[in-house]
């Protein structure tokens, strides 16, 4: 049955280049998407991953900008018909306030991120993760709502809850990504979509080797699983995603191996 999940399905990826998008597009082809667009900044990226999926297709788009992602959606239509699936993983962090971190951890000094934030570095952070995620669902709803409608699932953080000490920009981007999906998810619920989001913890990818190696450390101790793997976040999200969550709306689910509950 997992293999014919989403059989005949047409799903768009974005951040699908590398880690927990890359993952889920390969998840899609897996279990029965027809086509599955790959979304990355990174070209090579999203069509090194396009390749290793049947009927998959690379595009390169910046999430950042409305009218790149409005012309994604818009050809996915032109070409399908319709968008049954969308997952928007598509993020950044700030390896420069990690590297402040990490000298912090090193000196013995307090951490000094926040008088040392550029306005440039607080704006690129809220422009991919949190205006990005406006841009994916606004076209989202767009391209689903007179077609029948559809399944949305945004990527936010544990760290929006658990806040990190030297992250405020980060942190704050995830909280929005919460409160915007979940708000999306109460208005689009008549038109037959359904919106959810889901919150990582520590998870083994390109961006988590970015972490100080203190903190690694600290997320890998305990109780908690520690780092999870982009495929375990791929199955949370496409739960979601799948008719086996048809009376899930506007969730914040929890993908952080026990760390902590709220």
């Amino acid at each position: 049955m997992m293999d014919s999940q989403f059989q005949g399905a047409i799903a768009v990826v974005t951040g699908a280049g590398s880690g927990i998008g890359a993952a889920t597009a390969h998840a899609l082809g897996l279990r029965g998407a027809s086509r599955v667009y790959v979304l990355d900044l990174d070209e090579t990226g999203a069509r090194t991953v396009a390749e290793s999926i049947t009927g998959a297709v690379p595009v390169a788009v910046d999430v950042a900008d409305p009218v790149q992602v409005a012309d994604v959606f818009d050809a996915v239509i032109a070409d399908t018909g319709r968008v049954d699936v969308v997952v928007h993983a598509a993020g950044v962090d700030d390896p420069v306030s990690k590297a402040w971190i990490q000298d912090a951890a090193e000196s013995g000094d307090p951490v000094d991120v926040l008088t040392r934030l550029s306005d440039e570095a607080w704006r690129r952070v809220m422009a991919v993760n949190l205006d990005g995620t406006f841009h994916v669902l606004r076209e989202s709803v767009r391209s689903m709502r007179d077609r029948g409608g559809g399944s949305v699932v945004t990527v936010g953080s544990s760290s929006a809850f658990d806040t990190l000490i030297g992250y405020p920009h980060y942190s704050a981007s995830k909280a929005a990504v919460h409160a915007l999906t979940q708000s999306v998810a109460k208005e689009v619920l008549p038109f037959g979509i359904r919106v959810n989001t889901v919150a990582p913890g520590p998870v083994d990818t390109g961006m988590a080797a970015r972490t100080p190696a203190h903190l690694r450390a600290a997320m890998a101790s305990g109780p908690a699983r520690g780092y999870a793997s982009a495929a375990e976040l791929a199955d949370s999200i496409l739960y979601l995603a799948s008719p086996g969550a048809a009376n899930v709306v506007g969730a914040v689910l929890l993908s952080n191996g026990g760390r902590f509950t709220v």
